[in-house]
C-alpha cells in the first residue's frame, strides 16, 4: 500500500503545475482558514489556539516552516503536495484530522497558499524533494536485518526494545518550541502521523521529523538499511482490538491494567487530560488561551447562577496554596465526594464530583501519585461565594422541581493572587 496520490500529485508528477501555486485564492484561503483553523493553531498561526493546551503533540507553529511530514530533505520546507496531502488526509496519531469530503479541493488548495504566506521560508526557499532509494521488499530477512538496525541505531532508547517504550531510556520529550510529546508506540501503526506503509516509514527515517527529536537517518543508515529498518518496523503491528477475538481483546486489557498499575503517574497523566481537569483548573485569556504557566494551577471564575461564584482549585504541588499539604484521602474525598479539604461542599456543577464517584480505587490512586508530579505554581485561589439562601434554594427548586439547567459562566482571567503571603 503506497501513500494516497492525489489526482493533483499526479498533476504535479506528470510536469503541471500544482494547483496550490497556480490557482490559489487568497482571501479565500485566510477564510477558509478562519472558520477552520484558528482554533488550533491560532489566529497568527504560532499554534496557540484556544485548544492548542489540551493537544499532544501540540498545533503546529506555522510560521516556523517547520513540518513532521514530508518528502523532502532533512530541513527542507514542504512541497505543496505535503502540505495538500496532510490537510487533505490528516495527521493519525494527533488532533489533526482530514478534510478530505468535508472541504472542496479547492478550499484545500486556498488554505494551502494561505498557510505559505504565514512563514518566510516558503518565499525565500526552494523544496528539495529526496531520491527515495529502491525498496526492499518486506521478507523475513529484510526483518531479521531491520532489527540489526533498530539496535545499532539505538532506536530502543526511545521507542523501547519491543517498540511500545520497554526499556527506554528517555521517558519525556520535547519538541523546538519546549512543547511536550511521546515517542510513538510503534505496534500501533494507525497512530504514526505520515503513514504506515514500508514507504511512508521508510520516509520519516529519511527525511528525519523537524522541529522534535526524531532525526534523519541520512549519513548514519543507508538507503537499503532505511528499507530493512522500515521493514522491521512494519512487523511490530498488533492486531487493531476490532480485528481482535474476545480473549485477545481480554488479554490486551488485561496487559494494560497491569502496566497501568506498574505506573500509576503515567496512568494519572491520562486519566487527568482524558477527564478534562485541565479545561476548568487552569486560567485563560480572553482569545480562550490557557495563560502561560497556569496548567492546573486554578483561578478561572466560574458563575453558577443563580447559586454563586466559584474559583477553580489550584492542583499543582504548591505546598501553601495548591495540593502538597492536602492528604491522598483529601484529594480523593473532593474528586468522588465534592469536599474539599476544610469540609466545604461543593455542588455537583461545575466540579462533576458526582460522575467521578465511581472511579476505580487504583484510578484514584494514580491521579493522586501524578498531581504529586505537577510542579508548583503559587495561585492562592478565594473560596466559593454563595449567593443568599432565599436565592440559593430558588435555584434548587428550578434545577430540582422545574427541571432548569442552571447556566454558568466562565470568566476570562485569573481570579486567584500569585505573589504575596
Amino acid at each position: 500500500m503506497l501513500l494516497p496520490v492525489s489526482a493533483a500529485l499526479l498533476r504535479a508528477q506528470s510536469g503541471q503545475p500544482p494547483p496550490a501555486q497556480a490557482a490559489a485564492d487568497g482571501p479565500r484561503g485566510k477564510a477558509v482558514y478562519t472558520a477552520h483553523c484558528v482554533e488550533c493553531h491560532g489566529a497568527s498561526g504560532q499554534g496557540d489556539g484556544p485548544a492548542a493546551a489540551f493537544l499532544t503533540p501540540r498545533p503546529l507553529d506555522l510560521t516556523s516552516g517547520k513540518y513532521k511530514i514530508r518528502t523532502t530533505e532533512t530541513g527542507s520546507i514542504p512541497t505543496d503536495e505535503d502540505l495538500i496531502r496532510s490537510v487533505t488526509d490528516g495527521l493519525n496519531g494527533s488532533a489533526m484530522p482530514g478534510w478530505r469530503g468535508v472541504l472542496p479541493d479547492g478550499d484545500i488548495r486556498d488554505v494551502v497558499g494561505y498557510i505559505k504566506t504565514l512563514s518566510p521560508r516558503f518565499a525565500a526557499e526552494t523544496p528539495q524533494p529526496v531520491a527515495i532509494g529502491a525498496a526492499v521488499e518486506t521478507s523475513p530477512e529484510s526483518v531479521v536485518r531491520g532489527l540489526r538496525i533498530y539496535e545499532r541505531l539505538r532506536c530502543a532508547a526511545c521507542h523501547g526494545t519491543d517498540g511500545r517504550g520497554a526499556g527506554a531510556i528517555a521517558q519525556q520529550f520535547k519538541d523546538d518550541w519546549n512543547q511536550p510529546l511521546h515517542a510513538s508506540d510503534l505496534t500501533e501503526p494507525w497512530t504514526f502521523h505520515g503513514g504506515a506503509a514500508p514507504r511512508d516509514i521508510y520516509l520519516r527515517f529519511r527525511t528525519g521529523m523537524s522541529g522534535t527529536p526524531m532525526p534523519s537517518f541520512v549519513g548514519t543508515a543507508t538507503e537499503a538499511e532505511m528499507w530493512d529498518l522500515a521493514n522491521y518496523v512494519a512487523s511490530l503491528a498488533r492486531k487493531p482490538v476490532w480485528a481482535m477475538s474476545a480473549p485477545d481483546v481480554a488479554a490486551l486489557y488485561a496487559r494494560q491494567d497491569a502496566e497501568a498499575r506498574a505506573n500509576p503517574v503515567k496512568r494519572g497523566e491520562y486519566l487527568v487530560d482524558s477527564m478534562g481537569c485541565v479545561l476548568c483548573h487552569s486560567a485563560y485569556d480572553a482569545q480562550k488561551r490557557m495563560l502561560p504557566g497556569m496548567r492546573l494551577a486554578g483561578g478561572t471564575l466560574i458563575r453558577v447562577e443563580p447559586f454563586g461564584d466559584f474559583v477553580t482549585g489550584n492542583l499543582t504541588s504548591d505546598k501553601e496554596t495548591g495540593l502538597a499539604s492536602w492528604t491522598g484521602d483529601e484529594i480523593k474525598r473532593t474528586i468522588t465526594k465534592g469536599i474539599l479539604k476544610n469540609g466545604t461542599r461543593l455542588l455537583p456543577y461545575p466540579m462533576d464530583w458526582a460522575s467521578f464517584s465511581s472511579l476505580h480505587p487504583d484510578d484514584l490512586n494514580a491521579i493522586v501519585a501524578y498531581l504529586r508530579t505537577v510542579p508548583p505554581v503559587r495561585n492562592r485561589v478565594p473560596p466559593p461565594r454563595w449567593t443568599s439562601f432565599p436565592i440559593y434554594m430558588w435555584g434548587k427548586f428550578r434545577l430540582l422541581i422545574l427541571g432548569t439547567d442552571p447556566p454558568m459562566t466562565f470568566f476570562a482571567g485569573n481570579a486567584g493572587a500569585t505573589a504575596g503571603r
